[in-house]
């Protein structure tokens, strides 16, 4: 062929239309909206900075479970937007250290102490006075229509009426002697300090004038709850807000809502939120989270208690509010009541003005998402809504609204009457916090939580589970790091039992992240990590006695369940793999320390193992066990035979001595068993042997009474 029959060309070639192919699409974020009451996608409003506002406690008492199931919760929620989605998140928590219940306790227990003083020698006078306490704490239970707070009453006024004879009996005698006064005296008060210290505050306390005793009172119980959050392994909030230091904003925030239109002043100084004028707007909506709630009679008496406090509610005070649904903004404040001047006179804030004004202090117009507990929806957020769009006179405040679920104790709502109250404090004695979070993290976030022996059990089971699964993984580094030696390359080529494994937990990974995707779902979550720890122990079983194990597979699948159980604290950072084997937190130090003479260790015990079997010599196979079981046990080591081969891991000690009397405890019962056995089939035997030797002699009498009735020989003839 010449050059002349070569076809000319009419330029460079050009790349076809192409495309990149695309099964599926992948998730999106939603978020549960108890605004909407549905799961909208999740769109920040600046970009990739997410502005969140939780309502924190307020600071009366010790924090309980009802106060982890929000705050835990919610500590979840926020690591995983920040460490999962990668978003900045800003987190703003108050604490309410301004409200009727403190003030009523503080004034309490200034009064109670005292009183005590003054009387705690005094039998006959605290006697009477009790009694007198007594009778008013009657009529109170008697007209008290909560039947839980009724039934807690009562049980408090039982507690009082069994010793109510033996007062009455030691006050008539007067016979109490001066040696045994006092200690009669503190015991009475003991038993009837919150009957007494009710009275006390009815007639005396609006003579309590000593403002720092409430502020006191709430930085006790704020430092404490604190230190409940700590010990729940809950992130501190990037800013805390206090009520006690944001009253000028507050004072500032409620004059924009009065010149807005939305607000009136009443003739004794307080400020109260006009719902009538707020809703009569056409660009505003009054209770947007629970608009059932709006003109509901029964539901607005319930919650108004509650919302105004109990101090505050007063014939005068209600006849002057324009609707049932108005609330209070700012409230003047009584005599025994602490107070800051304010162009309306000497008052406090009211309970549902103090999040708005501070989360606008420190969020601006416009927040992300505002969490709380589910029982906060109506009236606490609906107001906050409210108030906030009459502050800015605009309809939309904020995005998302986040409700936890509620808390149950064994099936039931907690309750100091039902006697299944349960400090923060009392279940970190009974658990520990990891196993806390896995039970919070067995369910999801806004569905009811049963806090119970039997969920509790479920979550220590999951933590026991994967804390064998990562030992388990260490051990079989180590091995594979000893066999290994100088290699350039460990790869091993993946065969079918690797390539199975390993495809069904790539595709766990994507249920995994739907799963964080729809809600964050984190039951969904842990289940899919229990399936996959399934799969991975009966990869490990399967493989481990023909040699085949693949230890960098399992590494990479127990480093991605660390990771994610670190994005739910479950495990603290630094470990590669599993959870800390030390309180210290140097378990790892600990163990590149210790390994190398502990796997000295369990290589001499698995070699006089097998010599000891070939000798038959039985006194060296029990030494090795009373190393295994009872030496190595003290220094947190645990050795398992497997597959003719030594598992080595570092455990706590103290789990390991409660296995050992878990074991000894068995084998206790087992030998129990088996020598009652053994008595049984001694007495079966025994009984046998007598029904034998029954028969024996039955048969023998028979024999005796047949010879008897045959005639003699000569008659026979």
């Amino acid at each position: 062929m010449t050059s002349s029959s070569i076809a000319p060309t009419s330029g460079r070639r050009k790349m076809p239309p192409w495309e990149p192919f695309s099964s599926k699409e992948a998730p999106q974020l939603k978020i549960y909206n108890s605004l909407t009451r549905r799961k909208d996608v999740f769109r920040p409003i600046d970009g990739n900075q997410v502005k969140l506002y939780i309502c924190g406690p307020t600071v009366y008492d010790s924090a309980h479970m009802g106060h982890a199931r929000a705050y835990l919760s919610f500590d979840i929620i926020r690591r995983v937007l920040s460490q999962y989605f990668n978003y900045d998140v800003n987190y703003v928590m108050n604490i309410t250290d301004i409200d009727d219940k403190i003030i009523k306790r503080a004034r309490q227990n200034f009064l109670f102490d005292e009183y005590q003083a003054k009387n705690k020698g005094d039998f006959y006078t605290v006697g009477r006075d009790v009694m007198k306490a007594l009778e008013e704490f009657r009529e109170k239970v008697e007209v008290e229509t909560d039947p839980d707070k009724k039934k807690m009453l009562s049980d408090m006024l039982a507690k009082v009426n069994t010793v109510a004879m033996s007062i009455e009996k030691k006050l008539q005698e007067k016979s109490l002697s001066p040696s045994n006064m006092e200690n009669e005296t503190v015991d009475l008060l003991a038993n009837a300090k919150d009957i007494i210290s009710d009275s006390l505050d009815k007639r005396l306390g609006s003579t309590v004038n000593d403002q720092s005793i409430f502020a006191k009172l709430a930085k006790k119980f704020e430092n404490e709850f604190m230190q409940d959050m700590n010990l729940l392994n809950v992130m501190p909030p990037h800013i805390l807000t206090r009520v006690s230091e944001y009253v000028p904003e507050i004072i500032e925030y409620v004059e924009k809502i009065i010149n807005n239109g939305y607000a009136y002043v009443t003739s004794d100084g307080s400020v109260y939120f006009d719902s009538t004028t707020f809703q009569a707007n056409p660009k505003h909506f009054y209770a947007k989270l629970v608009p059932e709630a709006f003109n509901d009679t029964e539901n607005e008496a319930k919650h108004m208690k509650e919302g105004e406090g109990e101090l505050s509610i007063s014939a005068d005070r209600l006849q002057e509010k324009k609707s049932n649904s108005d609330f209070a903004l700012w409230k003047t404040s009584k005599p025994g009541e602490p107070f800051w001047e304010s162009p309306w006179g000497k008052g406090r804030p009211g309970w549902h003005i103090e999040c708005s004004a501070m989360s606008t202090a420190i969020c601006g117009n416009k927040l992300d998402i505002h969490a709380g507990g589910f029982d906060l929806k109506f009236p606490h957020h609906d107001n906050e809504i409210a108030q906030c769009e009459a502050y800015f006179d605009d309809s939309h405040w904020v995005n998302y609204f986040l409700h936890c679920g509620t808390l149950r104790i064994a099936g039931s709502k907690m309750s100091k009457s039902l006697k299944n109250f349960i400090s923060i404090r009392l279940a970190i004695e009974q658990y520990s916090a990891r196993q806390i979070r896995i039970l919070f993290l067995m369910h999801s976030w806004n569905d009811a939580l049963d806090y119970s022996p039997q969920t509790m059990e479920h979550a220590c089971h999951f933590e026991r589970v994967s804390k064998e699964f990562f030992l388990l993984v260490k051990d079989l580094l180590r091995k594979k790091k000893e066999s290994d030696g100088n290699e350039a390359s460990s790869f091993k080529k993946f065969d079918n039992d690797a390539l199975q494994l390993f495809n069904k937990f790539y595709a766990s990974k994507a249920v995994i992240h739907e799963a964080m995707c729809d809600s964050i779902d984190t039951r969904k979550v842990i289940e899919t990590i229990r399936s996959i720890l399934t799969e991975s122990n009966t990869y490990i079983t399967t493989t481990e006695a023909t040699g085949t194990i693949n230890a960098d597979l399992l590494f990479t699948i127990a480093q991605y369940i660390t990771r994610i159980l670190k994005i739910f604290g479950v495990i603290p950072e630094g470990n590669d793999i599993g959870y800390p084997t030390d309180a210290s937190g140097g378990c790892e130090n600990k163990e590149e320390l210790l390994m190398p003479y502990l796997s000295a260790l369990a290589t001499f015990r698995e070699n006089v193992r097998n010599m000891a079997r070939t000798a038959k010599n039985s006194d060296i196979l029990k030494e090795c066990d009373v190393i295994r079981d009872e030496v190595l046990p003290k220094l947190g080591v645990r050795l398992e035979d497997r597959a003719n081969q030594t598992t080595l891991k570092l455990e706590d000690p103290e789990v390991l001595e409660k296995e050992r009397l878990e074991k000894d405890q068995k084998e206790l019962e087992k030998k129990q068993q088996k020598e009652a056995a053994r008595l049984q089939a001694e007495a079966n035997k025994k009984a046998k042997e007598e029904k034998k030797k029954q028969q024996e002699l039955q048969k023998k009498k028979k024999q005796e009474e047949a010879s008897k009735k045959q005639p003699p020989p000569s008659e026979q003839q």
